[in-house]
């Protein structure tokens, strides 16, 4: 069954990644991975390398890049790589929050039992 709106044949797909279906296993790239355009779309590229570079002006998660260009994860990551390779894009994880203290979580537990 295909969704509405969707051009997704595996022809389709095949074409835009140059016959991969995964990205290279060096690469940073997971769900939540922030990508982040170094430089402006040029004349000639791919549309959907152009796409990610607006998508990615500012920090912008791999998820969401691929639900924005309604494509796979899988492809969109192959396509970031392309992008990373060329120096067009940066990645990292998103700061982790930082380590909360047990006993201050301890605290606010019995004052929420308290009220």
């Amino acid at each position: 069954m295909s969704r509405p709106g969707r051009d997704d044949t595996p022809d389709r797909l095949y074409t835009l990644t140059g016959g991969r279906s995964r990205s290279a296993p060096d690469t940073p790239f997971d769900l939540v991975t922030l990508v982040v355009a170094e430089c402006d779309p040029a004349p000639g590229m791919q549309s959907e390398h152009t796409a990610i570079l607006r998508l990615a002006e500012r920090p912008t998660a791999v998820v969401e890049i691929a639900a924005e260009l309604g494509l796979p994860v899988s492809i969109t990551k192959v396509l970031l790589s392309d992008l990373l390779a060329a120096g067009r894009v940066s990645a990292r994880h998103p700061q982790l929050a930082a380590v909360i203290d047990p006993d201050i979580l301890e605290q606010v537990l019995v004052g929420l039992r308290n009220l």
